[in-house]
């Protein structure tokens, strides 16, 4: 039985207003039987997190590798190496942001973007004397004005190819990482890495999403049927909202990932002062 929500999906209209006014709601009953069912959950949950704590403990008894740590990245004052980017603390996550050389804003990789947005407040990892930082895959001076537009702070490198080449060797350069670094003295070492999936830990959205009654509202979910889902992609890229708010038909031709809407209402230049030459395919989940 096809869901209603990818019926609304196909024919290209925004979900919200199939969530407001169609969608299925769960059965409702007393106080009593909805505190009992949830108990049970929480057993399920409990245990959920008691699993990723031990998964938590095997990683911290991972053998680590030697990284070069005079391997040459480009940041704001210009040449610098992976040991610079550690800013003298002890350890390092470094987050491999997906590039489109010559794209505009709009084009640039909406997966990254998304979790790039929900990394704000540093200071609770240098308490724990770890840096962050982003290497973006691309060349510094367009990319550093992508963080710019985008209001963030974070460290932020480009790392040349040669340099990709070695800090990602056997894994796929061009794609989303998160690499973890560790210092001791002048020597680094890698010591943990993941992509794709993996890189969720970065996202607050999808795990708060994932405790309201209607999920993610993507359509790998198993959910029940008549619960609104649509792709990935309508979550991380949309239209421009004020078009969708008029009612318009959503014609995925002004699409922009989905957090550089507000920040284009709030005045800020999406110019990356490159030379765009023709749409660029792309992003992490095509």
């Amino acid at each position: 039985m096809e869901k209603p929500g990818n019926k609304v999906a196909a024919a290209g209209g925004k979900m919200k207003d199939f969530i407001r006014d169609e969608a299925a709601v769960p059965s409702v009953v007393d106080r009593d039987v909805f505190q009992a069912e949830l108990e049970a959950l929480r057993v399920r949950e409990k245990a959920h997190t008691r699993e990723g704590d031990a998964i938590a403990a095997a990683r911290r008894r991972l053998p680590v590798v030697k990284v070069d740590s005079a391997t040459p990245l480009i940041g704001e004052h210009g040449p610098v190496t992976l040991l610079d980017a550690f800013e003298g603390r002890r350890l390092l996550i470094a987050y491999y942001f997906m590039w489109h050389a010559g794209a505009p804003a709009p084009e640039q990789c909406e997966g990254c973007t998304w979790v790039t947005a929900h990394i704000r407040e540093l200071a609770y990892f240098h308490a724990r004397d770890v840096t962050y930082a982003t290497f973006c895959q691309g060349p510094y001076k367009e990319s550093a004005r992508y963080r710019d537009f985008m209001g963030w702070e974070m460290p932020w490198y480009s790392a040349p190819q040669e340099s990709l080449e070695t800090l990602l060797v056997g894994r796929r350069i061009g794609m989303m990482h998160i690499v973890c670094y560790l210092r001791q003295g002048s020597n680094v070492y890698e010591t943990y890495w993941t992509t794709r999936r993996g890189v969720e830990v970065m996202d607050n959205s999808y795990h708060l999403l994932d405790l309201t009654v209607y999920g993610r509202q993507e359509d790998w979910e198993d959910s029940p049927v008549g619960w609104s889902q649509t792709g990935v992609l309508d979550f991380l890229r949309a239209d421009d909202p004020e078009a969708v708010a008029k009612d318009k038909q959503n014609t995925h031709t002004h699409e922009r990932p989905t957090v550089q809407w507000a920040r284009l209402k709030a005045g800020y230049s999406d110019d990356l002062g490159n030379d765009p030459g023709g749409k660029h395919e792309g992003g992490c989940f095509k």
